[in-house]
């Protein structure tokens, strides 16, 4: 797929907040620092289309990008990170929720996992919880170029077998590198997909 436009449209802390256009929607989530940013500025070929900042989880917002003029790449704030209050955070936790159990134009979430470590917890739940709202969803390995190509695949294939009961065996999975541009175009394909179907 070819990005021939990328824009940013708006950013919302509630649900009704949420542009109300029949535009279908693709989202990406992931805990803090698992490259977000980075990989949406890969996606668009764009540098500094979302922010990318030295402080993990400063996404606080459902933040809306239009692409091609068709469809809509929604960047949700991260789960689990640290430095917020308690209640700030139940209530950012809240707004994800809301928006993928009942958002009507959300086709497709992919989870972004960190493919540098073993599996976590918090990943391992939120798939968990993903698969409960019966929302179709993909994992995407990040930072591939962090490790040998042996370690990505061990570790992917070690969060895959965590993650059996809640995914589709057969599920396409897919493994990017902001730095070293790879996987750009395998997800791009991917999201067209979801967003034509």
């Amino acid at each position: 797929m070819k990005i021939r436009s990328a824009k940013f449209i708006t950013s919302a802390t509630k649900l009704d907040a949420c542009p109300q256009w029949e535009v279908p929607e693709v989202a990406l989530i992931g805990r803090s620092n698992v490259g977000k940013s980075s990989l949406i500025n890969l996606l668009t070929n764009q540098k500094s289309l979302a922010k990318v900042s030295a402080t993990p989880g400063k996404t606080r917002m459902l933040n809306f990008f239009l692409i091609n003029e068709e469809w809509s790449l929604v960047d949700l704030p991260g789960y689990g990170f640290a430095k917020t209050a308690k209640h700030e955070k139940f209530d950012f936790n809240l707004l994800v929720g809301d928006f993928i159990e009942r958002r009507d134009n959300l086709k497709r979430v992919f989870v972004l996992i960190d493919s540098r470590h073993d599996p976590q917890r918090i990943d391992l739940d939120f798939v968990a919880w993903l698969h409960g709202t019966g929302r179709p969803f993909s994992l995407v390995f990040t930072k591939a170029d962090k490790q040998s190509p042996t370690r990505t695949r061990a570790n992917a294939a070690g969060f895959l077998e965590a993650v059996t009961p809640w995914i589709d065996p057969f599920a396409e999975t897919y493994t990017t590198s902001a730095t070293a541009k790879t996987g750009r175009l395998e997800l791009l394909g991917a999201m067209r997909q979801s967003v034509t179907a």
